[in-house]
C-alpha cells in the first residue's frame, strides 16, 4: 500500500512555500509533504524524522533534489537543538502514524497483521509495547489504556493481560489483540475493539504527546516572522495539546477575573497570530478515497514579528 499524504492540498495552502524560503517537515515518513513543498517552490526542506527506514527512503531524495533536501534523523520534538540555531520559513508535523509502519507487521503497530508487539519507530531503542504489557504492574497499565487510549474498560484490559501474562509473556500483536477483544464489547461504530488499547501502548512506547509539546514549545524559537506552523493530528489527545498551546502562545490563554475585574494577569507578548480558532477538516472527496484521513485535523499558526 502506497502512502497517501492526508490533507495535502489544505497543507499547502496553509504553508504557502515560496522561492527560496525554508521550511521544516517534521515527520518525513515517506517524504509525501516533502516533494510536495520542493516541487511546489524552489525552496529548501529540512526533513526530520527518528525512523531508520524513513531514512533509507530519504537518500532518493537527495538524488532528485540535491541541496534543497537535507535529511536528519531524530525526534521532531528536539527540533531546536537539530537545527543547530538556523531558522525556517515553516514547520509541519504530520502526527499519524506513516503507512509503511502500519503496514510492516514486523514494526508490531497494528492488530491487521500478526507480528512482534513491538511499537517502536525508533527501532532498536527504547521498551517495546511487550516490554511494557509484560512488566507493568496492573494499576499503571490501567492508568495509561484509559489516558491514552480513552478505553473505558481500561480496569478490565489490565486485569485480563496481567492474568494472561502470568501463564506466558505477551510477544505477538495477535495474541495482545485477542485478549482485549475477550473483555472488551464491540461497538456500534464498527471499530476494533483492540484500537484503544493499541494507541494507548503506541503513544506510551513513543512518548508522541511529550514530543508533540516539545516541539510546540520550540517552534516558536526557530521560526522566522511570518513564519508558519501546520499541524496534522489524528486525535483529541493530541489535537487539545495543540489547540491549547497555540491559544496561550497566541495570547489568548484567558481574561481578566470576573470577581476581581481590577486584578491584572501578566501578559506575555504574543507569539502568534492565529487566522482562524476552528481545526480545518479534511474534504468529504479525501475521506471517502482515503479513510486514514476521516479524523484528521489541521491547525494553523503564524509567527508574529519578532
Amino acid at each position: 500500500m502506497s502512502h497517501i499524504p492526508v490533507m495535502l492540498n489544505e497543507v499547502l495552502t496553509a504553508l504557502q512555500p515560496e522561492d527560496g524560503k525554508i521550511y521544516v517537515d517534521g515527520t518525513f515518513g515517506a517524504g509525501g509533504y516533502t516533494r510536495a513543498f520542493l516541487e511546489r517552490a524552489q525552496c529548501k526542506v529540512i526533513a526530520i524524522d527518528r525512523d531508520l527506514d524513513a531514512q533509507k527512503r530519504a537518500a532518493e531524495f537527495t538524488d532528485e533534489f540535491g541541496d534543497r533536501f537535507e535529511f536528519i534523523r531524530g525526534c521532531f520534538g528536539d527540533v531546536a537543538d537539530l537545527l543547530a540555531g538556523r531558522s525556517v520559513d515553516g514547520f509541519v508535523l504530520d502526527l499519524g502514524v506513516s503507512s509503511f509502519q502500519i503496514d510492516e507487521a514486523e514494526r508490531g503497530f497494528s492488530f491487521r497483521f500478526d507480528g512482534p508487539l513491538d511499537m517502536r519507530m525508533d527501532k532498536g531503542a527504547g521498551q517495546t509495547a511487550a516490554d511494557l504489557v509484560n512488566t507493568m504492574g496492573e494499576e499503571d497499565l490501567a492508568n495509561i489504556i484509559y489516558k491514552y487510549g480513552e478505553e473505558r474498560k481500561s480496569r478490565w484490559v489490565a486485569k485480563r493481560i496481567v492474568s494472561r501474562r502470568k501463564g506466558a509473556p505477551f510477544t505477538t500483536t495477535q495474541d495482545l489483540a485477542d485478549v482485549v477483544r475477550s473483555c472488551v464489547p464491540k461497538s456500534k461504530d464498527g471499530i476494533d475493539p483492540a484500537t484503544r488499547t493499541f494507541q494507548a501502548l503506541r503513544i506510551a512506547v513513543n512518548d508522541e504527546l511529550g514530543e508533540v509539546e516539545r516541539a510546540l514549545d520550540a517552534a516558536p524559537k526557530i521560526l522566522n516572522d511570518q513564519g508558519r506552523l501546520v499541524v496534522v493530528s489524528f486525535h483529541s489527545l493530541e489535537d487539545r495539546i495543540i489547540k491549547k498551546t497555540m491559544r496561550e502562545q497566541a495570547g489568548r490563554g484567558g481574561g481578566q477575573s470576573r470577581y476581581m475585574p481590577d486584578a491584572t494577569r501578566e501578559q506575555k507578548p504574543a507569539l502568534y497570530n492565529l487566522p482562524q480558532t476552528k481545526p480545518v477538516l479534511p474534504s468529504k472527496e479525501e475521506t471517502s478515497v482515503n479513510p486514514r484521513a476521516r479524523s484528521a485535523k489541521l491547525r494553523l499558526a503564524i509567527r508574529s514579528v519578532i
